[in-house]
């Protein structure tokens, strides 16, 4: 069934002209049928670079909306139309009006992990692995950033010349990482080389060997050419990727880093709104003009 179901997406594909994008963290079945695989970067600038008429998103909602940010004369389909993201959910259009009047001097630069009223109201968007190069290039030395507390403290110890205001927001598959994982993962194996994401806390982020997003974990493990066993302090979907860019090494997980709204994609999703086009993402126009300004300044600055 999971054959025929395969070969039904690949031709209703080809018929829509549809590109199917996949974020790292979505299930192994779902990476093995996009035509692309990446972080929350990598996808954004695919979404808007392709040729494709239709763009099937797997993934989040507010990766869906990025993309039809970008691409507004595509269609943009999320099969899962349901998954959100709560961390996205803490950060509000009004609440964000309300500190920019507190900080009138200051620039915004939001995690693309944000809804698009929130990224409407931003003056630049940014991922985990440009955050760093973002602040730096913005014109500004006042920084609103959200909603994510623990990359906003880890872009802050990168450039300290800048003031960074933090908003109290988290990831919950990172943020629940303590410590003490860390510590007991490396008393059961010797020379256990740790790399982090940067959604992790600061007390984690300390124990780290390598600290980045999801696409540089993978290009380090590849350059790396003293160690062969590692544990990815991220969501455990990464380990498809890991393991094929790198089949002579070994990987740990902390097993509790599993995220249900990335994991809700399944390929009967992708199939039946390929056949039906349904779950189409649509954002008022208005909202959507300047929610690109964020996202281009993204493009612009971390280049």
């Amino acid at each position: 069934m999971i054959e025929n179901l395969e070969d039904e997406i690949l031709e209703l594909k080809a018929k829509r002209n549809a590109i199917i994008l996949a974020h790292y963290y979505q299930n192994q079945e779902i990476q093995e049928i996009a035509d692309f695989v990446g972080d929350s970067y990598e996808l954004s600038k695919i979404a808007k670079n392709n040729s494709a008429d239709v763009i099937v998103l797997c993934g989040v909602r507010f990766m869906a909306e990025s993309a039809k940010i970008l691409s507004p004369h595509k269609k943009v389909i999320l099969p899962a139309i349901n998954a959100g993201c709560p961390m996205a959910d803490m950060a509000n259009a009004p609440s964000l009006n309300k500190l920019k009047n507190e900080h009138k001097n200051a620039k915004v630069v939001c995690y693309i992990n944000s809804s698009v009223e929130v990224k409407a109201l931003s003056d630049a968007c940014c991922t985990s692995s440009n955050a760093v190069k973002i602040v730096k290039n913005i014109d500004s030395n006042d920084i609103i950033f959200l909603p994510d507390k623990n990359l906003g403290s880890y872009v802050k110890e990168q450039v300290p010349n800048k003031n960074i205001i933090l908003w109290n927001g988290f990831c919950r598959v990172h943020d629940m990482v303590t410590p003490e994982n860390i510590i007991e993962a490396k008393k059961l194996k010797e020379n256990l080389k740790v790399l982090v994401h940067p959604e992790c806390s600061y007390n984690v982020r300390e124990l780290a060997d390598f600290i980045g997003s999801t696409a540089s974990m993978i290009r380090y493990v590849s350059s790396d050419k003293d160690t062969c066993e590692y544990l990815i302090v991220t969501e455990t979907g990464i380990m498809y990727k890991m393991r094929e860019a790198n089949p002579d090494k070994k990987f740990h997980t902390l097993n509790k880093m599993i995220c249900v709204n990335m994991k809700a994609t399944k390929l009967e999703d992708i199939y039946l709104s390929l056949k039906n086009m349904t779950n189409e993402i649509n954002i008022e126009e208005s909202i959507r003009k300047k929610a690109f300004d964020a996202l281009n300044n993204m493009l612009i600055l971390g280049r």
